[in-house]
């Protein structure tokens, strides 16, 4: 198979191929290689490439952070960017490889995250849900609704889980908290329409 850097690295998102690690050695991914050694287990390997490039590239910067989370040793901190840019996308990552101690090695630190970005509980809890642990997805999105009640996206997005699971009810308070928040906002507009025709 001859592979580009798009390939290689499409790749690397669905199942780890030794191919596309060749690849990125050869051809100087050091990021993608880091990565893929994150992915394999090879955590120390991951943190050591990170580290190399971590203050010339933001992704690895995140990632050299992200694995001082898994191991329980915070030595840095991340930037609000890095969290809102780069933590679902890892967690989803991550959960997709099966990675589910290093993904609750990280959420261990919710509360921590939130003093950075406080949309941190929204993030993981959409993760969650996305990855159908429906029960853990809502705790963390109760606790994002707790701390952070002014964000119109976290309400929208518990009435569309609400309204998944049949609870009109519960999704129509949603929506009203949300267009409480922000009158103008379509998505919640339209759908607390049709809740509202279905539950007369």
């Amino acid at each position: 198979m001859n592979l580009n850097y798009k390939n290689a690295k499409q790749k690397l998102l669905t199942d780890l191929d030794t191919n596309c690690q060749q690849f990125f050695v050869k051809n100087g991914y050091v990021l993608e290689n880091a990565y893929y050694e994150l992915l394999s287990d090879n955590i120390q390997k991951a943190e050591s490439l990170f580290s190399a490039i971590k203050d010339a590239d933001i992704r690895a910067h995140w990632a050299f952070f992200m694995i001082s989370m898994i191991n329980s040793d915070i030595r840095e901190y991340p930037s609000y960017f890095e969290l809102r840019n780069f933590l679902e996308i890892d967690l989803n990552i991550l959960l997709h490889y099966y990675k589910g101690e290093y993904v609750q090695n990280i959420i261990n630190y919710a509360d921590f995250l939130f003093t950075i970005n406080p949309e941190v509980h929204k993030f993981i809890g959409r993760v969650l849900y996305n990855n159908n642990y429906p029960e853990q997805s809502m705790y963390f999105l109760e606790k994002a609704k707790n701390y952070f009640f002014h964000d119109p996206e976290l309400h929208y997005l518990l009435a569309y889980i609400y309204c998944n699971n049949g609870d009109f009810i519960k999704a129509q308070k949603a929506l009203n908290d949300c267009i409480y928040v922000l009158p103008d906002y379509f998505p919640a507009v339209d759908l607390l329409k049709k809740i509202n025709y279905k539950i007369k």
